[in-house]
């Protein structure tokens, strides 16, 4: 134990450190040529029907993969429905820029590249948060390898099923025209939202990890950044997608325990855990994975009443109202999304017998940063949901906020 201190406390000395620069923010308003924005990439929601013909082996005509699905029970007329109206709202997007002599080029999931992203000044995702996390991660200055800070807008596809937090205001989702208006004459206020950067410590850092797509239509291989080399010493090495909502540790197997030790802000303590994974989240995944494992029902704080009022005078908490308390607890679960802060969370964290709550370290709290040791045998490091690491018995990681890691979005609410 006093050797897994050791390393932890000595981390930083194995820290590579950044040397992108952060890029100045632009104003596409502007009268300076250099700031005007001229090249845009629209991030396109692979749907479920492009899915479904891209998956295909036997390569079938429109009608007989139509009835192919339709055979196994899909509802093939609600694919063709999301599908087209989807694309109905990416047309009028890439309409609108170009009308605006802006240049447009439409990628998705699985053609989405390092060029492309370097070639654009501005990200457009159109979806639902997933593809705005899609071209976030892409975002990253780390897997640009350019420094370059390219803001990320989004336009929800299907605002009346997809709550879209990321994206611009659900009005924009018809309001096309005046929402590149206003980007363009810069109608907005600009927000950085906090990122996760990743640094792999000890042997791990000298491999080439391959990182792999964990998309709910396809798992797949991804394209990797080998321009980011390890540190002078081999000992650390940053990883190029930098996370949004969260990272999370645990067991690829969501039956199997996952056996995690870890270290909060340089603490001399070091906590062994058995739980159902780590997710650590940002201000910005405050309302997402994070909000959903630890918020309480109207019945569980019911349930507490009932508990602490046969512990106290009679009528005593009968004024509490149990909805009231929840809605407020589960509001102070999120915090801002420029917070340097993380948060983590230990997920279902084994609490009984020989293993009691650990000592120095809660099951949800903050911290600076935070260092993870794996002792699972399947297990993934995942970043916000989607790109996924091997991170099994040995590895070590660095989760920290840098603020030149930011991700530049834009607020529209009025």
């Amino acid at each position: 134990m006093l050797h897994l201190k050791q390393l932890f406390r000595n981390v930083s000395g194995f820290r590579q450190v950044s040397q992108l620069k952060l890029g100045k923010t632009r104003h596409f308003g502007t009268t300076d040529p250099a700031e005007k924005l001229r090249r845009v990439v629209i991030v396109t929601k692979l749907t479920r029907l492009e899915f479904e013909k891209i998956r295909d082996p036997d390569r079938l005509s429109d009608v007989r993969l139509e009835q192919k699905i339709r055979d196994r029970g899909t509802d093939y007329e609600a694919l063709k429905y999301y599908h087209h109206l989807h694309k109905d709202v990416e047309e009028k997007v890439v309409r609108s820029f170009r009308h605006q002599g802006i240049e447009v080029k439409v990628v998705n999931r699985l053609t989405i590249g390092r060029e492309v992203l370097r070639w654009a000044d501005l990200i457009v995702p159109i979806g639902g948060d997933g593809t705005f996390l899609l071209a976030a991660g892409r975002a990253s200055p780390f897997f640009l390898a350019n420094g370059k800070k390219t803001p990320v807008v989004g336009f929800n596809s299907d605002p009346r099923r997809s709550e879209g937090r990321l994206m611009l205001p659900k009005q924009f989702s018809t309001e096309i025209d005046e929402a590149v208006r206003r980007i363009i004459a810069d109608g907005f206020r600009w927000i950085q939202r906090s990122r996760i950067r990743t640094t792999l410590i000890g042997p791990a850092a000298n491999e080439r990890p391959s990182p792999m797509d964990l998309h709910e239509y396809h798992s797949q291989p991804i394209e990797n950044n080998d321009e980011m080399p390890p540190a002078e010493n081999g000992a650390s090495r940053i990883l190029p997608y930098l996370a949004l909502n969260e990272v999370f540790i645990g067991e690829m197997v969501s039956a199997r325990v996952s056996h995690l030790q870890l270290c909060i802000d340089n603490s001399e303590t070091v906590t062994k855990t058995k739980s159902s994974g780590l997710c650590v989240s940002t201000g910005t995944g405050s309302t997402s994975w994070l909000m959903s494992m630890n918020r309480l029902s109207q019945n569980n704080v019911q349930d507490l009443l009932d508990i602490v009022r046969k512990r106290t005078a009679p009528g005593a908490l009968d004024a509490i109202d149990a909805s009231t308390v929840s809605e407020e607890y589960n509001d102070n679960l999120v915090f801002p999304p420029h917070d340097p802060r993380l948060c983590y969370s230990i997920r279902e964290q084994i609490c009984v017998g020989v293993w009691p709550n650990p000592k120095g370290l809660e099951s949800r709290g903050f911290a600076k940063q935070m260092f993870v040791k794996s002792r699972c045998i399947d297990a993934s490091l995942v970043i916000d949901g989607s790109i996924a690491y091997n991170f099994n018995d040995g590895a070590r990681a660095l989760l920290e906020v840098y603020p030149e890691d930011s991700l530049l979005t834009i607020d529209m609410d009025d």
